[in-house]
């Protein structure tokens, strides 16, 4: 599904206002739900999430959540849902077996650097993260699920799109309102610099005592050196594709010309084969994003593209990663404290 256009737009819109009765009843439902109370995991549970539909970067983020923490010699056992994917687990990701079908597409890149419970229940998947020897827990999404308590809350919100409209779902991106995930949080991390629209939420989340980090996504040096000069199709499938041919751009990347997809989106026979022909046919590189390249795999309708195609590996930086590290560090070991 693609968002509404008007979702990202001004306030006021005519489609907002029509829709804003629904999405005051939807607000209150999900602030009550965050209020709920929640089952306390055996070890410290750091839940990395997003106030909106779409795409922030909280899988780069999680992922360089448990690098830091493996740096400090914890087991962090990554835990998700497995959006779109048909198993319900609790069951850890096995590279071998399991396709972006099986469960979902971040699972696959979660796997490579830590195991990965997938389950639709997160109590269940906590509890299968421990058996396994998790020291900390680290939730790709779930921030808006209660079933879970968080000792480490962090909120990734893409600074160069802020949060729209503003406005709660359906009549905007927001899952909650924004105050109330604001409230929950206990760090918010801006990617993408100090763009206009980001100001409004850093002092929103200076004026709760939040602390907020900047980030960056920075992609990996090696395969730019290897695409060289090359001229690019750049293709995505995910919550905000511009914002991934922006970043081939910044990088130095010659893109020639770009393919948008909806987020998660299941790449057909036909696309593969349109996708392919037009790269011969002009000469160019085909370069996608690690999470269409692993929902593409496995699948012999799209084994032409996942052959030719090329993604673009990118790590999550903070601009001040001590600051950001030592708050994680205070929040696994108060935890722990009980």
């Amino acid at each position: 599904m693609r968002e509404p256009r008007f979702w990202w737009g001004q306030d006021g819109s005519i489609q907002a206002s029509l829709l804003a009765p629904f999405a005051t009843v939807y607000g209150a439902v999900a602030a009550r739900r965050l209020a709920k109370s929640s089952r306390k995991a055996d070890v410290p549970v750091v839940c990395v999430g997003n106030p909106t539909i779409g795409g922030a970067g909280k899988t780069p983020t999680a992922m360089t959540v448990a690098r830091m923490l493996q740096t400090d010699g914890e087991r962090p056992v990554f835990l998700t849902r497995g959006y779109r994917g048909r198993l319900a687990g609790p069951v850890f990701v096995d590279l071998s077996q399991h396709r972006a079908l099986d469960v979902g597409d971040e699972p696959l890149l979660l796997a490579r650097l830590a195991p990965t419970v997938v389950a639709r229940r997160r109590g269940i998947g906590a509890r299968t993260a421990v058996d396994a020897g998790a020291s900390v827990i680290v939730m790709d999404d779930g921030f808006q699920n209660p079933s879970l308590t968080k000792d480490f809350s962090i909120m990734v919100i893409d600074a160069g799109r802020g949060v729209g409209n503003g406005q709660v779902i359906p009549a905007g991106p927001l899952r909650a309102p924004l105050h109330a995930q604001l409230a929950r949080a206990h760090a918010l991390v801006l990617v993408g610099g100090t763009a206009r629209e980001a100001e409004a939420l850093r002092a929103q989340a200076h004026a709760l005592t939040l602390p907020v980090f900047d980030a960056r996504l920075v992609p990996e040096t090696s395969f730019l050196t290897a695409l060289g000069d090359g001229r690019v199709l750049a293709f995505a499938g995910i919550g905000d594709p511009e914002k991934f041919f922006a970043t081939l751009r910044a990088a130095g990347v010659t893109v020639a010309a770009t393919r948008s997809f909806d987020d998660h989106h299941r790449y057909t026979r036909k696309d593969a084969q349109a996708l392919c022909r037009r790269a011969e046919q002009e000469g160019l590189v085909l370069v996608t994003t690690e999470k269409d390249l692993a929902r593409m795999q496995g699948d012999e309708r799209t084994a032409q593209l996942a052959a030719h195609a090329h993604a673009l590996p990118v790590t999550l930086t903070f601009d001040d990663e001590a600051a950001f590290s030592a708050l994680l560090e205070k929040h696994v070991a108060a935890a722990r404290r009980g």
